[in-house]
């Protein structure tokens, strides 16, 4: 292997698309589950230059002839350069997050910063706001130890931290969802920033969204940015324009990975328009109502009328989470997902959601659709859910004339947002 990444599991890893999206050479995914196994390979040094993550970070450390005096200040290293047999380690952990923060206007200097999480990626962070003039880093713990001053989830709540750092794997894939820290009810923060990269949005950071956090930012731009840095050392040259790259990688990155989410009204054109609009992505068409046909073994009519509109609600919200997690996919949504503002969360956590708006007079009426039977149940049922298609949507795509000027538009809409 010249170039790749090592760790116990590296089955949902980004690091192999980021780096051959930066550079012309080939970089392998090298899971090794066992400690022993990650000791043999290092041993071998059979590579030119490497990443490594969970949990050899430090191991590696006692391979390394030399390690860069923040690495090994931080306890971890993560980039590793064969030099003739001679392996030295660096910490791009460390400017990746920086560059984080930087990007997203972070302001530390006389802050509190609570940071989640007591492992190697605590320190790096803490190193970081250390530098950037935090006035205190508090660090919050499941099992906290009085003697180091470490805080429960209950007792940060109280802290009066301005900035929040989460370094657990706290609702990363696939155990979507959890969230320990209640962030709704912390008044003054400024910044919740979270290590996690997949999902794009966790529980955590759409908790802050949804409390009116200022800032907030997941691990993905972290990731992009140290896989830049890294590289650098992989080719003992830096970049021109180091910055630039991250930027125009993450963005890419998220126009590949992130879901489409359709939204709007029962006959608005989501099934049409969405596989259209999927062909023209490259990505995977899921209609979540025929999911839920598939996953209760009888059609929607039916399912209404043995477990009424709460039944129905509840087998959506089940596909709405058991699709939201994955990436690359069109979601076709029902009209009434928008209903249960779990599934919006579930949505938005790896997805762009696009309302499809098309005028009431247009829409379809019937055909099955238990609360479309008739155009005045049609209308009372847009004035209710628009309100709800319009604080869901992260923009709206009108489908007003054909179904190739709606996919025009829903392209162009991505572009802008992708850009962004």
């Amino acid at each position: 292997m010249e170039y790749g990444l090592i760790g116990s599991r590296l089955g949902h890893s980004y690091s192999k698309i980021i780096h051959e999206m930066l550079c012309d050479y080939q970089y392998e995914l090298c899971p090794l589950p066992t400690e022993a196994e990650a000791r043999a390979f290092l041993e071998k040094k059979a590579f030119q230059a490497i990443n490594v993550t969970l949990p050899y970070k430090r191991l590696v450390m006692e391979y390394c002839a030399e390690i860069d005096p923040r690495a090994e200040a931080i306890g971890a290293v993560n980039t590793v350069v064969n030099r003739g047999g001679r392996l030295v380690g660096y910490n791009t952990d460390y400017m990746g997050f920086e560059y984080l923060c930087r990007s997203h206007g972070v302001e530390f200097k006389g802050r509190t910063v609570l940071i989640l999480g007591t492992g190697g990626t605590h320190n790096t962070t803490s190193a970081v706001a250390r530098s950037l003039g935090a006035s205190r880093i508090l660090t919050v713990s499941r099992t906290p130890d009085p003697a180091k001053g470490e805080l429960s989830y209950r007792e940060a709540v109280a802290s009066g931290a301005q900035i929040v750092i989460n370094t657990t794997p706290a609702g990363m894939y696939p155990n979507v969802g959890t969230c320990s820290l209640d962030v709704a009810s912390m008044p003054g923060l400024e910044a919740v920033l979270d290590v996690v990269y997949n999902p794009y949005r966790t529980e955590l950071l759409l908790r802050a969204e949804e409390a009116g956090v200022p800032i907030t930012a997941g691990g993905l731009e972290m990731l992009v940015g140290q896989a830049v840095y890294a590289a650098e050392y992989f080719l003992g040259r830096p970049f021109a324009d180091a910055e630039g790259r991250i930027g125009r990688v993450y963005r890419q990155l998220r126009k590949e990975l992130l879901n489409v989410v359709l939204i709007g009204m029962p006959g608005s054109g989501k099934t049409t328009v969405g596989k259209a609009l999927a062909d023209a992505l490259g990505r995977t068409f899921v209609d979540l109502d025929q999911e839920i046909v598939q996953a209760a073994g009888r059609p929607i009519p039916e399912i209404f009328t043995a477990e009424g509109e709460d039944g129905f609600r509840a087998r959506e919200s089940e596909q709405a989470a058991r699709f939201g997690k994955e990436n690359r996919r069109l979601l076709s949504c029902g009209g009434g997902i928008v209903k249960r503002g779990e599934n919006i969360r579930a949505l938005r956590q790896n997805g762009v959601i696009l309302w499809l708006d098309r005028p009431v007079e247009a829409l379809t009426v019937g055909r099955g659709r238990p609360l479309s039977s008739s155009a005045e149940a049609v209308r009372r049922m847009a004035e209710e859910r628009r309100p709800l298609y319009a604080a869901a949507a992260d923009a709206v795509v009108p489908n007003h004339t054909t179904i190739e000027a709606a996919v025009k538009a829903a392209l162009e809409t991505l572009d802008e947002i992708f850009d962004t």
